[in-house]
């Protein structure tokens, strides 16, 4: 991995010299744009312009430049249809990492003990049955209930993963939901989007426990495997046969109005029962259901009747600081923002860690910053 920017310090540099990214652009004589790609991690400077960057913010090279490093964040986007994760993606990502490191110490989990994970997961059917069923026995719900967003937040909570809900904005990119996994300490965070509709919400809530439960797993074998686990989880076989057998043979309005309908009772998305019904098809050999473009139109429209989670949680509106925090806190029984607010008293760190580590504007990081000093 080549040479990054500590872009804490820069941000730290620049505020202390009174310098926002526009001045600092001027002075070296470059692109706002290129300044912002620093800024984030999607860009490394020349040499000329990093020992330029290096005089004008009065930094040293070694307080500037953080050199390769073993154990890097491994990070996992929840994959959205039509987009692909690039490399600037992943460095922003590990950016956040680095900094997350810095809480580890604060967290409330065992130091001793790791929790279980799956041994050699895999996409075939009958393991996600099997792990769908082993999992649902010991959250005490049956086939037949639905999953909720407390038996999620309880099972990350038994596997030290730190959910971190933030508001991003309604975006149809990666970060509806970002994991990282840090080896050397070997935790696992997940920021979770609130922008997004309930029925989206928990299967990218389920699809993160995926990856908690199998932290070997990188890349494209990652993001297969979650998403397997998480539809086999919310919608296991014994519901997909049966909702398979009132579907088959109907005509396409009807098969979608009955999918429809168990979306509606499992809390989760058309499209995620439909590709259910199909897998559990395919496991017994039976005709699959084709309905084509028809069952997303369906899919979009039947999201469309939903609140966003942040609306439902702060009643439709953006959220004071002090609410995302008690929020976070509580619905979602996280330890994050206490371990954040016992890192900044004692380290004296100011707005541009939180700006970094929760991935939000200057304005909602030093908001945050003042709740929680």
């Amino acid at each position: 991995m080549p040479n990054r920017l500590n872009i804490e310090a820069l941000r730290s540099a620049l505020t202390a010299s009174g310098l926002n990214p526009a001045g600092l652009a001027k002075q070296l004589d470059v692109s706002r744009e290129g300044v912002s790609k620093w800024l984030s991690g999607e860009a490394f400077p020349r040499p000329d312009k990093l020992l330029r960057l290096s005089s004008t913010v009065g930094l040293s090279f070694r307080d500037l430049v953080i050199a390769d490093e073993v154990g890097a964040p491994r990070v996992a986007f929840r994959k959205m249809r039509g987009r692909s994760t690039t490399d600037a993606h992943i460095r922003h990502a590990q950016e956040m990492g680095r900094t997350l490191r810095s809480l580890v110490p604060y967290l409330p989990f065992n130091k001793l003990v790791t929790p279980p994970v799956l041994k050699a997961p895999t996409n075939e059917y009958g393991y996600l049955q099997a792990v769908s069923t082993s999992l649902r026995k010991s959250l005490g719900v049956s086939p037949s209930d639905p999953i909720t967003f407390p038996h999620l937040v309880r099972r990350f909570g038994e596997l030290q993963a730190v959910l971190i809900p933030v508001t991003w904005g309604k975006k149809d990119r990666h970060e509806n939901a970002t994991h990282i996994y840090l080896p050397d300490s070997r935790t696992t965070w997940i920021y979770l989007n609130l922008d997004v509709q309930a029925h989206d919400f928990l299967f990218w809530m389920a699809h993160e426990l995926g990856h908690s439960l199998s932290p070997d797993l990188v890349a494209d074998a990652a993001e297969d495997f979650a998403d397997s686990f998480a539809a086999a989880l919310l919608f296991p076989q014994e519901r997909a046969g049966t909702a398979y057998a009132d579907v088959f043979g109907k005509q396409p309005g009807t098969q979608v109005n009955l999918i429809k309908e168990w979306a509606e009772r499992f809390a989760i998305s058309p499209y995620c029962v439909y590709q259910e019904i199909n897998a559990f098809a395919r496991h017994v050999g039976r005709a699959e259901v084709k309905l084509g473009p028809v069952i997303h139109g369906a899919t979009t429209n039947f999201n469309k009747r939903y609140l966003l989670v942040s609306e439902a949680l702060f009643a439709g509106k953006k959220p004071k600081p002090e609410d995302l925090i008690r929020v976070a806190s509580e619905a979602f029984e996280t330890p994050f923002f206490e371990a954040l607010a016992r890192y900044l008293k004692e380290s004296d760190k100011g707005p541009s860690f939180v700006q970094t580590v929760l991935d939000v504007s200057n304005i909602d990081a030093k908001g945050i910053h003042a709740e929680l000093t």
